[in-house]
């Protein structure tokens, strides 16, 4: 089978080869699914630049997300060959073969596409975990979202809506900003040209929950803003992708260091949220939140939002685009031609 291989970190272009492999023999329990598409997420970015502690060494198959059918399985759930399928992959995505645990696996519909299949993984797993789990959210609260036109800021918008609540968002661009109001979002800040936290200081506000995969100084700005009994979730640092000595200092720095008792004067809570250790250690829980967020799809409830579907021929350049930060909603690779 093909794969798409890490071979070295670096620049999109040079880092990844296409190569043959063999593929993967199931144990009891796994599901081997022949791969229509698969997802992007940002940690891939991070992971091509050597940034990522999770990544296998190199050569690295990457990839959270497939969707394809089932072609071998051996389990004792409802499930059989030639269900198509959505897949938590923990790694491998990026083949036209992947194996994973059964218990991250779901049955989709033959009309759900590649990109909006891929995008209730990581992204909708990751809001809906955050949102639901991790925390809670009760309606007309106040809830800020950082980069929220992305696959999981996307996400957490249709969520809150749900829920009925009050939805800010920070994004890079004018045009980003209109497709918040798409979202629902009651009001967005291009943080190119504003500060957020000034913003929403000029306007008395305070949050009840922030959602942040940015950290850093983003964080410490953000939990200035937290209201009495409020939650701050932070589920990723995207701000260290610069890669450098001084951008990771700059990022532990920037975090800041916090006492318990700051927290407890205030009834507040800080919350860290990371999906591959959920897939690890608690796959009952991720397979509820992938259930649920399949259900509200099918029920319209939530509409995942799809950037672009490019060619597996084009890994490189879907790696990019990802990584400058354009994309609005969710970025996916086919192995159709």
């Amino acid at each position: 089978m093909h794969s798409i291989s890490l071979i070295r970190n670096g620049s999109a272009d040079s880092a990844f080869e296409l190569r043959e492999i063999a593929v993967p023999q199931i144990q009891d329990g796994e599901v081997l699914v022949k791969v229509e598409g698969f997802g992007l997420n940002y940690a891939d970015v991070l992971a091509r630049k050597g940034l990522y502690p999770d990544c296998p060494p190199l050569p690295a198959v990457l990839g959270y997300e497939a969707v394809g059918h089932i072609v071998q399985y051996n389990g004792s759930l409802d499930l059989k060959e030639g269900d198509r399928v959505l897949a938590f992959t923990r790694f491998g995505a990026y083949s036209e073969y992947a194996i994973t645990d059964e218990r991250a696996v779901i049955k989709i519909d033959d009309d759900l596409g590649i990109g909006e299949a891929c995008a209730l993984v990581t992204q909708y797993c990751t809001a809906y975990f955050s949102m639901n789990v991790a925390t809670n959210a009760f309606p007309g609260e106040k809830v800020l979202v950082h980069s929220a036109a992305g696959g999981v800021g996307t996400a957490f918008c249709q969520l809150a809506k749900i829920k009925g609540l009050e939805v800010y968002g920070t994004v890079g661009s004018d045009e980003k900003l209109s497709y918040l109001k798409e979202q629902g979002v009651h009001q967005g800040i291009n943080y190119r040209k504003n500060n957020f936290y000034e913003v929403l200081k000029s306007q008395n506000l305070r949050m009840d929950l922030v959602f942040d995969p940015v950290g850093g100084k983003v964080f410490k700005q953000s939990l200035k803003l937290l209201n009495y009994g409020g939650r701050i979730v932070t589920f990723g640092a995207a701000s260290r992708s610069k890669g450098n000595l001084f951008t990771g200092l700059e990022l532990l720095f920037g975090f800041g260091f916090y006492s318990p008792l700051k927290f407890l004067m205030k009834s507040q809570s800080m919350l860290g949220v990371n999906m591959l250790r959920i897939g690890d250690h608690k796959p009952e829980l991720l397979a509820n939140c992938l259930s649920e967020v399949v259900k509200l799809t099918r029920e319209g409830k939530l509409n995942p939002q799809v950037d672009q579907l490019f060619s597996y021929k084009n890994i490189a350049q879907a790696h990019a685009h990802l990584e400058s930060r354009n994309s609005k909603g969710k970025i996916a690779v086919s192995w159709n031609d």
